[in-house]
């Protein structure tokens, strides 16, 4: 039994009682839960169970959510991790995601992104339509989202890195759906990694509830009224989760909590630790570790009074000239482009989602789908476009079996012989396949592929 921090047992205790405290203190002597979550974006729950290479056990309160035997198999050496069928998470962190009721063509906010789990989850349920604006303050945190975001294919993105409140007044009641997981305390976690008893010694609740209460704050305007936000910590600090959500009620009376699909797991809300005691506050979920197979949660949902009709934005954008290499290489995808929507800068283009507004003077990483690039009378498709695109959507396929030993030489970025799958007078630009799963692109000639796999995303040997 490791060494908790007496300020933390004694609130715990408070929580919990000194029977069921003790219940969740023995659970430190069991193993941690692994976690893999199908993208639905990509392939069903039902085609991925088919072709799974290991056995898996649903998460019973996640519909594409499944556990793991994370001490003997590696999921992430799989080359249908690269091809972005599932993303790794825990369990009990899939439940944010799951919990938002998005629907295919909502403008969606998550707030702080990094690295993903979220957000790639956010996007899986959009269907490529609408928009998924995705946020962190830390840039480098937001590379490493960015690069989830295009492994699983989203390319209706903005990617944002800055304060909360600087993105207001850009979309002042703008979206539809925002989530917000908040930085916290992470006492949800200590089970999972014990180095976050360390970083709550530094930084405890009081901490970060100051920030929590602005974020929260600044998301509140940011939402349509109508829209629906999903408030979630990795912590069981009653400072941290309900007492944020009854300072955003008493901030913004408009809103209410609401009611979210149950598992037999979830603890309700626990209105007693705040100064109103609403009983509302019970429709919010606490997950114990103790109670179900995962770590420490707090979920609220809540909607924003009133109805508005959306609100378009007054860049509607107008249909560029289209370049002639770029067009021949269109000729090749089946997929109709609304071309107002393409936007060429510098030698780069980019697939814009619909009604985004003007952006000037924001941080970004993206701004919708990287196509590719124009280079002296060519066009070079972009590793984003090929993890866009499904197989029947482009004509020149090399298809591989995950067992050819050329699936992990091409991940390796090595140049590959392809003479069974390719006639010697076959070139251009080939999409690369796992058992009909884009990996990325590249370049035949010769029945030779030039590898054109991108280099900060190549399989890296143990």
């Amino acid at each position: 039994m490791m060494n908790l921090p007496k300020a933390f047992e004694e609130e715990m205790v408070n929580l919990l009682g000194e029977e069921d405290y003790k219940k969740y203190t023995e659970c430190f002597d069991e193993s941690r839960h692994y976690g893999l979550r199908v993208n639905t974006a990509k392939i069903s729950v039902e085609e991925f169970l088919k072709i799974a290479p290991w056995p898996l056990e649903r998460v019973p309160w996640i519909s594409n959510g499944f556990y793991y035997d994370g001490e003997n198999i590696q999921p992430a050496k799989h080359p249908y991790y690269f091809a972005g069928l599932y993303y790794l998470q825990e369990p009990s962190a899939m439940t944010p995601a799951d919990r938002l009721p998005v629907d295919p063509g909502d403008r969606v906010l998550d707030v702080c992104a990094a690295p993903g789990g979220k957000a790639t989850e956010l996007g899986a349920k959009l269907r490529g339509t609408g928009v998924l604006a995705a946020n962190d303050l830390s840039s480098s945190r937001a590379k490493g989202l960015l690069k989830n975001l295009e492994l699983f294919g989203i390319g209706n993105v903005l990617v944002l890195s800055e304060e909360p409140g600087k993105l207001v007044p850009y979309f002042r009641e703008y979206f539809d759906k925002i989530l917000i997981d908040a930085p916290c305390s992470g006492e949800g976690m200590f089970r999972k990694d014990r180095k976050m008893v360390r970083a709550w010694e530094e930084h405890g609740p009081e901490f970060f509830s100051r920030i929590q209460k602005s974020i929260v704050s600044q998301a509140a305007q940011m939402l349509r009224p109508g829209g629906m936000m999903l408030y979630s910590t990795c912590t069981f600090s009653p400072l941290e989760n309900e007492q944020t959500i009854e300072y955003l009620l008493d901030q913004y009376p408009e809103f209410e909590i609401c009611e979210m699909e149950g598992y037999e797991g979830f603890s309700e809300g626990m209105p007693e630790v705040t100064r109103e005691k609403d009983e509302n506050l019970k429709k919010t979920v606490r997950i114990f570790p103790h109670r179900m197979k995962g770590e420490g949660h707090f979920i609220a949902l809540l909607k924003k009074g009133g109805v508005t009709k959306r609100q378009g934005t007054s860049d509607k954008g107008r249909a560029e000239k289209i370049p002639e290499e770029l067009e021949e290489f269109l000729e090749g995808v089946d997929r109709a482009f609304d071309l107002s929507r393409i936007q060429i800068r510098g030698d780069k283009v980019y697939y814009m989602p619909e009604d985004v507004p003007d952006l000037k003077g924001v941080r970004f990483l993206r701004t919708g789908l990287l196509m590719g690039e124009l280079k002296k009378k060519r066009f070079e498709p972009s590793q984003a476009l090929a993890m866009n695109l499904k197989k029947d959507e482009y004509r020149h396929i090399l298809d591989l079996p995950s067992e050819d030993v050329r699936v992990v030489r091409y991940l390796k970025g090595e140049t590959l012989d392809v003479e069974d799958l390719a006639a010697p007078k076959d070139k251009g630009w080939y999409l690369v396949c796992v058992d009909g799963y884009p990996l990325g692109f590249g370049k035949l000639g010769n029945q030779t592929l030039k590898n054109k796999y991108l280099p900060g995303w190549r399989w890296q040997s143990l």
